[in-house]
């Protein structure tokens, strides 16, 4: 019995120490250094601090309140980085550091305050169960709130599998395990209070598997906004939005189905790689998609005005190389097949 209870608090330390050193080494060694890691970081370290405080207080529940204290107060932080480290996949640094500074900026003032108001070596029956449980609610919203601004991924996780990426199913993982450990350490009771340790220690050791050993995947830790530094001007994207739906729909450059991204820009008068961004930033799109989405529209206009060209014929005469290419391309536009389309055209109104 006493094998299995060091066993116990082996497995349940080792995960909070290795946490302590994940943590620090996102924050000040880890390349890039963006503010992505630095939240991913800090969230990590927070919870270690947690999860320590918790093993240690379960081998002995005489620990000093102020231990517990220093605990509960990196809890209230775990909430907020998490939802920073989504948020920073959704928006560019400059609002991202406006956006953390009037997060931590309400919420470090509140936690010092009462901390230092109310001690919990003093004010324990305050702290157990009040003060304990407003933390975990806040912790809660925080991980509510993160679901929320990373709800396509869970989307493309459990919906439309077929365009989940390595991204969303991370994303997801974070979401569902800080859910996790607020169950664990909200709602039972002390007789369990190693679960949310443990869980804690095999989440992390995933975590370090992906890190050290899946390389080509540490787009888990930053997204990779490549344009976001490099703005382009809105008075040029104006004119060459301009630009290209002229070329796209007087010239119908689409129709040719090896058009390449170069062809366009050549056409233009621009690099490629400036029309990639310029469709990207504008369209929320990348080129395939755009040159596909005018085919589509194309198509639908022939549908409806020739009713002697065969469907197949009107793809290949729109771009597409194939006729499963366009069905698949037309049904995921348009919702329905070209035949169906064209039968309801033709069904008077």
């Amino acid at each position: 019995m006493e094998f299995s209870r060091e066993l116990l608090f082996f497995f349940s330390a080792l995960g909070a120490f290795n946490g302590l050193l994940l943590g620090s080494y996102l924050l000040f060694i880890y390349q890039p250094r963006k503010l992505t890691n630095a939240f991913l970081g800090s969230m990590i370290l927070m919870l270690s601090i947690r999860v320590g405080k918790s093993v240690f207080f379960y081998f002995n529940p005489d620990l000093a309140l102020t231990y517990l204290q220093i605990g509960l107060t990196a809890c209230f932080f775990v909430g907020p980085f998490l939802y920073l480290y989504c948020r920073s996949f959704k928006i560019d640094t400059a609002m991202l550091r406006k956006e953390s500074r009037m997060h931590l900026g309400l919420l470090i003032p509140i936690i010092l305050g009462v901390g230092m108001l109310y001690p919990m070596a003093y004010f324990d029956h305050l702290w157990r169960p009040y003060i304990i449980q407003g933390i975990y609610l806040q912790w809660l919203i925080y991980t509510l709130a993160s679901a929320w601004v990373v709800q396509d991924s869970f989307l493309r996780v459990f919906v439309k599998r077929q365009e989940s990426k390595p991204i969303d199913i991370w994303l997801v993982s974070l979401v569902i395990g800080n859910a996790l450990l607020v169950a664990i350490y909200a709602f039972m009771d002390f007789t369990y209070y190693l679960g949310g340790a443990l869980c804690f220690s095999f989440v992390l050791y995933l975590l370090v598997l992906f890190l050290f050993f899946s390389k080509k995947n540490r787009q888990f830790f930053h997204e990779n906004h490549k344009y976001q530094d490099r703005p382009i001007a809105p008075e040029v994207a104006h004119d060459l939005g301009l630009r290209l739906q002229r070329i796209m729909e007087e010239e119908k450059l689409f129709r040719d189905p090896n058009l390449k991204i170069g062809q366009l820009a050549k056409r233009l008068k621009i690099s490629s790689h400036l029309l990639s961004q310029f469709i990207n930033e504008n369209f929320g799109k990348n080129f395939s998609a755009l040159v596909n989405e005018h085919r589509i529209k194309d198509a639908c206009a022939m549908i409806k005005t020739d009713s002697n060209l065969t469907l197949e014929a009107i793809g290949y005469e729109c771009g597409f190389n194939s006729r499963s290419t366009f069905y698949a391309a037309f049904r995921k536009a348009i919702g329905t097949t070209p035949a169906k389309y064209r039968a309801a055209e033709a069904t008077p109104s």
